[in-house]
């Protein structure tokens, strides 16, 4: 039975939930009586095994969850790694050649917001860009990790998201800012699920980034030039992976900053997708203009068939 993992309900307040399918169809579960929250402690308590357990067991109570605000699906995670350059045509797009090896950056925890809520343009921004990114979720902690396949159980799951990119921020000066560009304000929306490992079969995910219903990155993870487990051992080597740790892969080709599109402005719709991790959807708006974008989409039917 393939599980997705959900947090539902508003701002600060979400409850955690798992979504199973029987021959009815998509049915949602509470876990509070497993966990407060979907966290790195659930995670590393074996949290996704207990749960097919007591779902087995008919331990779980249904929920409806109609109309409830979709969160991101952990909970603040004590780190956010992002890993750039990791796909050979968004390599060549930037005019770099791919890495040697992963080229790691932090984001603060701060980042992560709803994959459905309003997002905000910074308000000097003139080129936000969207990037799509499969999500690795840790489940344990690692440090120094002995080999690359060793690695991969230390992977609880995966999901969607998108690594919001400043341009100017980002590149602008002989130095460049990554930093700058890339750890503003709701710029890492994440979920709506996390999917476990054991039901993701990562060499071969298709990903797309939609603008105002319009194509602009359709691509598929046998583009990467690291895989996921590659990239939990090399981050090993470097810093303690904590269990809820968030890292994400690096995007495909089809960005703005490669001179095709336009960048992000007030208004906009961006819809991001992997197969099998489901859709996130953001409506875009001026920060410090007193104007937001609509709430967004809430769970029931319509999470379901994201």
């Amino acid at each position: 039975m393939t599980l997705k993992f959900a947090r539902l309900g508003a701002a600060g307040n979400e409850q955690p939930v798992v979504i199973a399918q029987d021959a009815q169809g998509e049915k949602y579960f509470s876990l509070t009586s497993l966990t407060k929250d979907l966290d790195g402690g659930f995670l590393a308590s074996d949290g996704i095994a207990r749960t097919r357990e007591a779902l087995d067991a008919g331990q779980l109570e249904e929920i409806s969850a109609d109309g409830l605000r979709i969160g991101a699906p952990v909970t603040r995670p004590a780190n956010v790694i992002a890993i750039g350059l990791n796909y050979a045509a968004h390599a060549a797009e930037s005019g770099v050649t791919p890495p040697e090896v992963p080229v790691a950056f932090l984001k603060p925890a701060n980042t992560i917001s709803g994959p459905f809520d309003a997002a905000p343009i910074p308000p000097t921004s003139e080129k936000y860009d969207w990037e799509v990114e499969l999500a690795i979720v840790i489940g344990k902690e690692a440090s120094y990790v002995s080999s690359v396949e060793e690695a991969a159980e230390y992977i609880a799951g995966y999901a969607v998201a998108n690594d919001l990119s400043e341009r100017d921020f980002q590149m602008n000066g002989p130095a460049g800012q990554w930093t700058k560009g890339k750890t503003l304000p709701g710029s890492t929306p994440l979920g709506p699920w996390l999917v476990p490992a054991s039901d993701v079969d990562t060499a071969n995910l298709g990903l797309r980034t939609r603008v105002n219903g319009e194509i602009r990155q359709d691509s598929n993870t046998s583009d990467m030039v690291f895989d996921a487990p590659t990239i939990v051992h090399h981050l090993s080597q470097y810093m303690v992976l904590e269990a809820g740790d968030v890292i994400i892969t690096g995007t495909p080709e089809g960005v703005a900053l490669s001179g095709r599109f336009p960048f992000i402005q007030p208004g906009d719709v961006i819809e991001l997708e992997i197969d099998g991790l489901g859709v996130q959807r953001q409506e875009y708006y001026r920060a410090g203009t007193g104007k937001r974008a609509g709430a967004g989409k809430r769970a029931g039917a319509s999470l379901a068939n994201a």
